[in-house]
Formats: C-alpha cells, structure tokens, sequence
C-alpha cells in the first residue's frame, strides 16, 4: 500500500486555489501517513514571468506551523517542484536562482520537471503549431536530457514524458525514434543518483499511462534503478493519491518492492507491503 503522496499543489502554485489544509485534511482521509507540498517555482516563466512563483518565506513560515499543528495526524514534509530550462538565453539565470534558493531554505524534497522547451509549455496548443508529433516530443526529451545534466539540487525527475500528455489527437508519435533520448536520460539518472517519478496525474488527463509510462519504469528498473518516488500532481484536495492502487499494481508488477519519501534531503524507503 502506497501511504505517501509527495508531489502535491496548494494555493501558493498559480495553477491551484486550493488551501494547503485541505489538501492536508484529504490525505489524512486517505490514510497516508505522509504528504508532501510541492508547490511551483517556474522561474522566468515565458507566458508570465511573474507566474508560478511563491514567497518561499511566508511558504515556509505557513508549511512549518501546519507540520507542527497536524503533527498528531500526518508527517507534512515541505517542498518545490523546480521548473528546469534549457534555452541558452535563460538557463544560466534560471540555474542561479534555484541555487540561492536551495541555499536559502532547507527543502525536504525537490523536484526537477521541465515544463517548458523552446520558450513555451507544450501545454498550450502554440507549441504545436510548427512541430509535427515526434518532432514535438523528441524536441521536449532533449530539452529534459540536458536538463538532468545541468541542474543540481533536486531529488528526482518530476513526469519525465509529461509532454505526451498534451501531444494533439491528431499528431501521431513514433514512440522507436524516441528511444533512444530516453534511454539517455535513464542512464544520465542512474549515473548522477537522480530518482525517478513515477505521477498519477497523467490519468486524470485523459491519457492512459503513468509519466513516465509503465515500459519506461521497467526499463529503469531494468538498468538497476531503485530510487521512486509516487505523486498524484494534485492541485485539489479530490486528487490526493488518485489511482495510487494502479501505480502499485503496475511498479510492484515489474518488481519494485519500495518507494521512497525524502526529509532534509534524504531518501526513507518505505516497502509496498507496510501498513
């Protein structure tokens, strides 16, 4: 049974309204004995720079009294998600101001996700306007590629193929030519200690697979990785630890026995089988 979520939205992520109690209350309800908030840090965001970013002091201060206040109910870790870049005009920028962040204050756990390649989120129909379905993708895996190579200070890779949740139904995506990209980045994981997601969120969307899809956590697995972490992405208190029965059924399928949890930085491996 899978009794953490730790990849979890609030009203400090400008894609959220949600109260972090709330958020706090559902997995309580669930049964997890561990959560984690990890709200967006988007710097430079290229629709809105001002846009998914939140004063880690008064996060901070809110997070560390509700640990304290809901200590007798659940262990509330606190973390970010990291918006990771590769453009050359922005990495260097956007690489500075993760590190004084990070050097600043003291994150239980961190998450690198790209979002963004080629100064837009493939979120947004723009993205595709130019770009055919496997131009689209390999573009975005390459971009994630580097990305695990530059950056420092996060845990794990947040939704590695989150782009195909968004590829457009009439875009067909040649899934051999991006082999390839992916098996580098397994590899780049693996040789740099980087865990490896495995979010739910992708199912809520309409797309049927986990990010990354089940062939990709196999093939981690394959290539000796151990190190997992599961997340729902839930930005409402309804999608705390949804379809966390079918991501233990798929990881345990392929031979997993144990997801982690991180505090002060440190994986906590916790078996599927506790209670």
């Amino acid at each position: 049974m899978i009794l953490a979520d730790i990849h979890t939205h609030t009203s400090f992520s400008t894609d959220s309204d949600a109260a972090p109690e709330a958020m706090l209350a559902s997995a309580v309800e669930r049964g997890l004995t561990t959560y984690c908030i990890t709200d967006h840090m988007d710097y430079l965001f290229p629709m809105d720079e001002t846009a998914f970013l939140f004063d880690p002091k008064a996060y901070f201060s809110k997070m560390t009294a509700l640990r304290e206040e809901w200590s007798d109910r659940i262990d509330l870790r606190i973390g970010v998600e990291l918006g990771l870049r590769d453009e050359p005009d922005v990495a260097g920028p956007v690489r500075d101001y993760y590190e004084k962040l990070l050097r600043d204050y003291p994150f239980d756990f961190v998450i690198g996700s790209t979002h963004c390649v080629c100064h837009t989120d493939p979120y947004y129909p723009d993205y595709w306007q130019t770009r055919i379905g496997t131009e689209g993708v390999l573009r975005y895996l390459e971009a994630e590629l580097w990305n695990m190579e530059h950056y420092d200070g996060f845990h794990v890779c947040g939704h590695l193929d989150y782009i195909l949740r968004y590829v457009p139904k009439n875009r067909r995506v040649h899934r051999s030519k991006l082999n390839d990209v992916i098996e580098a980045i397994l590899q780049t994981l693996l040789r740099r200690g980087i865990g490896l997601e495995i979010n739910s969120g992708s199912l809520r969307r309409n797309y049927p697979d986990f990010n990354p899809s089940a062939a990709i956590a196999a093939r981690y697995y394959e290539l000796g990785g151990r190190l997992i972490t599961i997340g729902s992405d839930a930005h409402y208190a309804e999608h705390v630890a949804a379809d966390f029965d079918r991501a233990e059924a798929m990881l345990t399928a392929i031979g997993f026995d144990s997801y982690a949890t991180f505090r002060s930085g440190k994986p906590i491996f916790q078996k599927f089988s506790d209670r």
